[in-house]
């Protein structure tokens, strides 16, 4: 037996609630922006993913306009930062609604580190940064998916293993229902199964 509902039946945020309780575990698109006034904004979007390989998007969502958002279609850059464990509390901290002309980085002693081909920075403590041009944005009732191109991929050496970045260094945080997060756990290798008439 199960138990259904409509959008209808659970109004105002509830639904978003059920719903960010079984799209799970999300990763998070930890976004970095500098505003036209040169405030570098960072904040954590758990709507996230790769979008096209070629030419290579990723994508992340803005619920309502956020700083985050009001940045990149001023200045059409931005960096997402992967979110790593030991940065755990940095990461939720920098979801506080600060002002614009607050910068978290400066706000929560989060480092920085230059990026390579666009101003925006990246957080110095977490493994990986993808820097990104605006593609193009899309909006969705309250919602803004923002779609950037990626220009380079900044992976510390420390997480590489044979060259390729190895998912139990990087130790990526995720997002759950409520206020619950996840690791990454238990990784198991498995090979696709090749299709043979």
């Amino acid at each position: 037996m199960r138990t259904e509902w409509t959008p209808e039946d659970l109004p105002g945020r509830a639904f978003y609630q059920l719903m960010t309780s079984v799209v799970i575990p999300r990763p998070i698109a930890w976004v970095s922006t500098t505003s036209e006034e040169g405030v570098d904004n960072l904040a954590p979007h758990s709507f996230f993913t790769v979008s096209c390989v070629e030419p290579p998007i990723v994508q992340f969502t803005s619920v309502r306009r956020k700083d985050s958002l009001r940045n990149v279609e001023r200045t059409g850059e931005f960096v997402v930062n992967l979110a790593p464990e030991p940065l755990w509390d940095q990461v939720n901290a920098s979801g506080t609604p600060y002002p614009p002309e607050v910068s978290e980085f400066d706000a929560l002693g989060i480092g920085r580190e230059a990026s390579t081909d666009v101003r925006p920075p990246r957080v110095a403590g977490s493994p990986a940064a993808l820097e990104c041009v605006l593609h193009s944005t899309l909006g969705l009732g309250d919602s803004t998916v923002v779609l950037g191109r990626v220009v380079r991929a900044a992976v510390d050496e420390a997480v590489l293993v044979d060259g390729h970045p190895d998912a139990a260094l990087l130790r990526p945080l995720a997002r759950l229902g409520r206020n619950e997060w996840s690791t990454l756990g238990e990784v198991q290798a498995l090979d696709r199964v090749p299709y043979r008439p």
